[in-house]
């Protein structure tokens, strides 16, 4: 979208990729102790709560800045889905740890493959029907993250 529809040259694409980096080798660390300070849920509230918010901006802005801007928020909280993990970690037997986590890491590796065809197909149709589409399943996600509980005992 940022080359396609806001003529995003190689130079600002890349850029905005070590931008990325650079703020998120500074980032990751705070992110971490975010999880220990507040919690995994609400620290995966604010990830799924701002990812709505930033498809919905990539599906309907038509600011070439602030979609940069979003790019650069996306990766941000893109981080905070190690949550995920330490509140796994906290709640799963040691003993099913690592196959759950190759399951989930087989799944991934399948969903990557197989959404993107399918979020292509729809772009052909309209560019922002992956966004919505996104930003639903970021909702999704937000619902059943307020499931988690406040305090996981052992």
């Amino acid at each position: 979208m940022l080359v396609k529809k806001f003529d995003y040259s190689v130079t600002t694409v890349s850029a905005l990729f070590v931008l990325n980096n650079l703020i998120n080798f500074f980032i990751s660390p705070q992110i971490g102790k975010a999880v220990n300070r507040f919690g995994e849920r609400k620290v995966l509230s604010l990830e799924y709560g701002s990812l709505i918010v930033i498809f919905l901006v990539y599906a309907f802005s038509e600011s070439k800045v602030l979609v940069g801007i979003m790019y650069i928020l996306d990766h941000i909280f893109f981080n905070f889905a190690l949550a995920i993990r330490t509140f796994f970690q906290k709640m799963a037997d040691p003993g099913d740890i690592a196959p759950s986590m190759a399951v989930g890491f087989t799944i991934n590796h399948i969903a990557a493959v197989i959404l993107p065809v399918f979020g292509g197909i729809l772009w052909i149709y309209n560019y922002k029907i992956p966004f919505i589409m996104g930003s639903a399943l970021s909702l999704i996600s937000f619902v059943f993250v307020q499931m988690i509980d406040r305090e996981v005992v052992k």
